[in-house]
């Protein structure tokens, strides 16, 4: 990465941070990838159930492949070869497992966390069920403010993950969101995290890369 850019991600990267801080979430920047990922696994405690959120970002990272290694049961509904029975109980157990690991459409320089989610299982389990959640996010995915985050989300992360699980939505022919009424409509269900809940333990890895949608 050019020094100039890698100087400007630091900066937001590191604004991000003391927003969300005062907003009471533990958060935490890196520039260098084996650190975020060593801080991640330290926050995970041997023997943890963890529940995956379907991020991009994780999979960039392979820390699904850390954590099978470390022999954790995991409950990721994105596994091959799951009948759609077997995902919705994928889901349903992310509610309830000891860590709680995802990604995020939008961190805001205001200190909000933005998900558009088409289930709800994400942001669900980010707000209330498993005792620790850890957000990741590489710093592409920092905005302003909500407004910018809404414009990134339909202009970006719902077109590209409906690319990514092929559903046959009118964003995928026009590149943004249509507020459409498809039935695998992905933007179903929006939540900002203003504050960190009071009963769930909230840590967001913020790396100095692009990474995931």
């Amino acid at each position: 990465m050019h020094e100039l850019a890698q100087r400007h991600n630091d900066v937001l990267g590191q604004r991000a941070v003391e927003a969300l801080t005062k907003h009471n979430f533990s958060a935490y920047y890196f520039k260098d990838r084996k650190e975020a990922v060593d801080q991640i696994m330290q926050l995970i405690p041997p023997g943890a159930t963890v529940g995956l959120g379907g991020s991009r970002t994780g999979m960039e990272l392979g820390l699904w492949e850390l954590l099978a290694g470390r022999g954790h049961e995991i409950f990721n509904h994105n596994q091959e070869g799951l009948t759609p029975e077997a995902r919705v109980e994928k889901r349903y157990k992310q509610l309830t497992c000891d860590i709680f690991l995802t990604g995020a459409n939008a961190l805001t320089l205001t200190g909000e966390i933005v998900n558009r989610d088409a289930f709800g299982n994400r942001v669900a389990a980010m707000m209330f069920g498993p005792k620790k959640v850890i957000i990741i996010a590489g710093t592409n995915k920092i905005v302003r403010d909500f407004e910018e985050a809404d414009k990134r989300i339909k202009m970006y992360a719902a077109p590209m993950n409906v690319k990514r699980y092929e559903m046959k939505n009118p964003c995928l022919q026009t590149g943004e969101c249509m507020d459409c009424n498809s039935s695998t409509r992905a933007c179903n269900i929006t939540t900002v995290l203003s504050r960190r809940p009071p009963l769930t333990e909230i840590h967001i890895v913020i790396l100095g890369e692009d990474l995931g949608f």
